[in-house]
């Protein structure tokens, strides 16, 4: 075990950060040993074989290739939940886990119908539904595979939430069921960043779910937007997932249609979600 882990470390120095190769050791040695955290700090680890220690150098080869590590094994943890994912579906982040931490944090105990628009691998809707479960959760994405793995990781985590197949693109009308939520994280990078991006952002997550047009970077929340004058009740809330660069500019489109809205900073002090209220 002690070689295995030497190898991850040695093999991907200088291509990962340190605290991220470390962080590579705990997840590879969980998954593939059921190894935990506190066990390898005290280095109290169990023998391997040479199969084993193939299975490592499969996943070191597929990571300094940049692969990333929740694609080769196949899961990754969101709000302390497990998820699966594949290529195919965005992988969850960190700041989504703050937009779904606030709608928790408002809802909880509430009995309300809320709608996910572009849900990917599940992962606000499951969540939401199983910190607020007396909500209704309903949840939707263009994409055929997506929801597949949605519903998967929707029995995975023991909730039901109605999945159904849309495009928010379209005019015709995405369903006739009223909510009082609607949330939603879509794409919302624009092709002229994708020069600052990472090598295994752009080569293995879906572009779809991540980029939009520069002429038009706010396709998406446009889109929503009109949908929602049909979709939310009186006194509805949306909740939006924004590019740092477009907060004042998703506030001003909301207010165009009728809401109250407000700009909400990241933890690390970014403009990153926007809230909005309908008043008319």
């Amino acid at each position: 075990m002690q070689r295995a882990i030497d190898h991850i470390r040695k093999s991907l120095k200088g291509l990962y950060e340190k605290r991220e190769t470390e962080s590579f050791v705990f997840l590879i040695l969980e998954h593939l040993f059921r190894v935990d955290r506190k066990a390898i700090i005290l280095n109290e680890l169990p023998p391997v074989n040479d199969g084993d220690l193939a299975k490592v150098e499969n996943i070191v080869m597929r990571l300094k290739n940049f692969e990333p590590i929740q694609y080769i094994l196949g899961e990754t943890a969101f709000y302390t939940l497990p998820f699966d994912v594949k290529p195919g579906v965005l992988i969850p982040r960190n700041e989504t886990e703050e937009l779904v931490d606030r709608i928790v944090k408002t809802y909880k105990g509430s009995n309300l119908k809320i709608l996910d628009i572009g849900t990917g691998s599940g992962c606000i809707a499951i969540a939401l539904k199983k910190f607020i479960p007396d909500a209704e959760v309903w949840a939707t994405d263009v994409s055929k595979t997506a929801l597949e793995i949605a519903e998967s990781n929707a029995r995975k985590n023991n909730v039901k939430v109605c999945f159904f197949l849309s495009d928010i693109l379209l005019q015709k009308e995405m369903t006739t069921a009223r909510f009082n939520v609607i949330v939603s994280n879509p794409p919302y990078i624009t092709e002229k960043e994708k020069g600052l991006m990472e090598k295994n952002v752009l080569e293995f997550e879906p572009h779809g779910a991540l980029f939009v047009p520069d002429e038009d970077p706010l396709l998406f929340y446009n889109a929503i937007l009109k949908h929602s004058t049909g979709l939310l009740n009186e006194n509805g809330q949306l909740y939006f997932e924004i590019n740092e660069a477009y907060g004042e500019i998703v506030q001003e489109l909301c207010r165009s249609f009728g809401y109250k809205a407000q700009i909400v900073k990241d933890i690390n002090g970014k403009d990153r979600f926007v809230s909005a209220k309908r008043i008319r």
